[in-house]
């Protein structure tokens, strides 16, 4: 078989030369949006001291070296999300960044090991205002590019259609005939119970699957392929165990308020309404470590700077967006890498 010829070839250069002029159009779209919109851009260092604690998401380690000699560990960031709480702690009341982030173990269709993140955040105004933002970015995305549907592998939706928007709780009733919060309090999940179910709906479970290792299978294999079809769907009110940074809602302490936008089955964007405790954000920072080492044999430490802040953090919503896969839903790309100016070799 013939190797791929590589992207700075001429001839693949031209051919992925219009996909990047379009996420060039589409970057300085969003960035005239936000600002009129008084959002202020901050460029948050890709350096810190923890990646992230999420038990899922690996980073990339370096090490430090000082004037003195001395060393120390830290990270390439997976999220700039650490950076911009701290900025509205200080007094920023709409931060957005549109940068490069990093997560090991990840490539493929439609992940890079380095790829750009768009994530804003809304001081003192409801999560629902950042759902509104999400499909307000997603038409602006597709308007900028001149189409009218966006696509990915033969499905396709239409960006200027209000979301659908839809709980998790309502979705695994829906397509896996599964009582999710059956299996969930407040403060604990029911491992068995979810695993009975998800066997009752013909899922495979293994001995030493999780809570948590169930839900993310029945998520992937029978509630994300009915998602984003036509027009974008707003997944929300995840378990409180599956969102680690977003606070309950007021109606239920079961779940979060976190949502999560898909397009074309497409996870784009990640959303909440933020966590402003400092001592249950520990808990949950110290559960997900312990998770991660128990499955990957590592831990991330903890960002106390980041626990410091909290308290003096403003209520406030935010959300996450991957901005190439944006791109490539505009631009009906198939690949990550082929709307990446300069993929990782």
């Amino acid at each position: 078989m013939t190797a791929a010829s590589p992207w700075w070839s001429p001839h693949v250069h031209a051919d992925r030369r219009p996909l990047l002029l379009a996420r060039n159009r589409i970057a300085a779209r969003l960035r005239a949006h936000l600002a009129a919109q008084d959002f202020v851009e901050i460029d948050a260092a890709a350096l810190q001291v923890s990646p992230g604690n999420e038990a899922h998401l690996h980073a990339f380690a370096t090490e430090a070296i000082g004037p003195d000699g001395g060393r120390r560990n830290l990270y390439l960031h997976t999220s700039p999300e650490f950076a911009c709480k701290k900025l509205l702690a200080a007094g920023e009341p709409r931060p957005f960044c549109l940068g490069h982030v990093f997560r090991n173990r990840e490539r493929g269709a439609l992940h890079h090991p380095e790829f750009t993140m768009l994530e804003w955040y809304r001081a003192g105004e409801p999560w629902g205002t950042v759902m509104d933002d999400c499909a307000t970015v997603l038409a602006l995305a597709a308007e900028t590019a001149g189409t009218r549907t966006v696509s990915f592998r033969g499905v396709t939706a239409d960006p200027f259609a209000a979301p659908e928007r839809l709980t998790v709780a309502e979705a695994f009733d829906r397509f896996a005939g599964i009582d999710l919060l059956a299996t969930v309090t407040a403060t604990e999940t029911d491992r068995d119970g979810l695993v009975a179910a998800a066997t009752a709906a013909g899922i495979r479970t293994a001995a030493d699957d999780t809570w948590s290792d169930v839900f993310s299978r029945i998520l992937v294999e029978r509630v994300e392929p009915k998602l984003g079809i036509a027009r974008a769907t707003l997944l929300t009110e995840y378990p409180v165990a599956e969102a680690a940074l977003a606070r309950p809602t007021a109606h239920d302490p079961r779940v979060a308020e976190r949502f999560e936008m898909y397009v074309c089955r497409v996870e784009l964007a990640n959303g909440f309404g933020e966590l402003t405790d400092a001592g249950e954000q520990r808990r949950r920072f110290v559960a997900e470590m312990d998770e991660k080492a128990r499955v990957y044999g590592e831990r991330y430490p903890i960002d106390d700077d980041f626990l410091a802040a909290l308290p003096v953090m403003p209520e406030a919503s935010g959300c996450a967006l991957g901005f190439d896969r944006l791109v490539m839903l505009a631009t009906g790309a198939p690949r990550i890498d082929q709307v990446i100016w300069t993929p990782v070799a």
